[in-house]
C-alpha cells in the first residue's frame, strides 16, 4: 500500500512539472543578454496573423540580403543563435530565425499541420521585406516546411536550403502509438515542447503526403545538406528531393560523412560555408 502511494505521488509531481519542464524556449530578455555578451544585437518581435502570435529573432543589418531559420521539432528559433552571431554570416545577411506555430513564442503549445503554419509564417516575409534577396533554411521538420513556404511564396527566395530534412513520406516510420499519447490523458504526462512535436509529426505522414505537390512549385536553386549517418532522417530524403525538384533552376547536394541528425550544431563550418556561398 505504501508504495502504490509513493507511485501516486511521484505521477502527481511529474504531472506538476511536465507543463514547465523541457520547454526549449529561453526569455527575450535573457536571449538579449547572451548576445550582448557576444557583442551582437538582437532585436525581437512578435506579429499576429489572423489571431495567432509569430515570435522571431533578428541580428544584422536592414540594408542587407535576408536569411531566415527555421528549426526543427521540438525546438525553437535559438537552434540557430550560433549562426545569428557569427560574424562572417552577419556581414552579408540580416538573420532571422523564426519560432514555428506551437514552439517557443508563437503560440506554445498548439500544434498545426504545415499548411496552417505557412499560413502564419507567410506574412512575416513581406512585414520584413527590404527589397533585397531573401533565403530560407530550415532544419528536420523545418526541412519540409521551408518547401511549404518555397512554394507558398512564388518569386520571393532566391535560394532555399534543406539541412537534413525529413521531406519523404516513404522514410517516414509508422509510429502508429503517437496518437495514443495526444488522443488520451496521456498527454498530460508529456513534458513541455514535447507535446506539440508529438502531435505534429504524426500529422507530417499526411502533411508529407500534400506535399508531394508543392515541390514542383519551387524555382529558386536548392542545397541539401546531410549527414550520411543520419538515422532519424536517412540521407534517402535528398534523393527523393532531387527527383521532386523538377523545376528548380538548380540543385546541389552535400553529403556529410559520418555525420547524424544533428548537424545545425556539431557541422556549424560546413553548413556556413553553403550559407555563404548564397549570395
Amino acid at each position: 500500500m505504501r508504495m502504490f502511494w509513493v507511485l501516486c505521488i511521484i505521477l502527481l509531481l511529474w504531472l506538476v512539472l511536465a507543463q514547465s519542464c523541457m520547454t526549449m524556449r529561453q526569455p527575450d530578455d535573457e536571449a538579449k543578454k547572451k548576445f550582448g555578451a557576444a557583442g551582437v544585437q538582437l532585436t525581437t518581435a512578435t506579429i499576429t496573423v489572423d489571431g495567432h502570435h509569430l515570435h522571431y529573432a533578428i541580428t544584422g543589418s536592414d540594408t542587407l540580403p535576408t536569411l531566415f531559420f527555421v528549426h526543427g521539432t521540438p525546438g525553437s528559433w535559438d537552434a540557430f543563435e550560433h549562426y545569428l552571431m557569427d560574424k562572417d554570416l552577419q556581414q552579408k545577411f540580416r538573420m532571422v530565425s523564426i519560432d514555428r506555430p506551437g514552439f517557443g513564442y508563437s503560440d506554445y503549445g498548439k500544434p498545426f499541420h504545415l499548411a496552417v503554419q505557412s499560413q502564419i509564417i507567410s506574412p512575416l516575409f513581406t512585414v520584413l521585406n527590404n527589397h533585397k534577396p531573401m533565403f530560407i533554411a530550415g532544419h528536420s521538420l523545418g526541412g519540409p516546411m521551408v518547401v511549404k513556404l518555397v512554394a507558398d511564396n512564388p518569386n520571393t527566395f532566391s535560394a532555399m536550403v534543406v539541412l537534413s530534412g525529413s521531406i519523404d513520406p516513404a522514410e517516414e516510420k509508422p509510429e502508429k502509438w503517437r496518437p495514443v499519447l495526444y488522443k488520451t490523458p496521456l498527454n498530460f504526462f508529456v513534458p513541455g515542447a514535447m507535446r506539440p512535436s508529438n502531435e505534429e509529426l504524426w500529422y507530417l505522414k499526411k502533411d508529407l503526403i500534400d506535399l508531394e505537390k508543392d515541390f514542383s512549385k519551387i524555382t529558386c536553386p536548392v542545397y541539401f545538406i546531410h549527414g550520411t549517418a543520419d538515422t532519424w532522417v536517412p540521407p534517402g530524403n535528398v534523393e527523393y528531393g532531387k527527383k521532386m525538384l523538377v523545376n528548380a533552376s538548380h540543385v546541389e547536394e552535400t553529403l556529410i560523412p559520418g555525420a547524424n541528425h544533428f548537424i545545425p550544431w556539431t557541422k556549424f563550418n560546413e553548413i556556413k560555408a553553403v550559407l555563404l556561398k548564397l549570395y
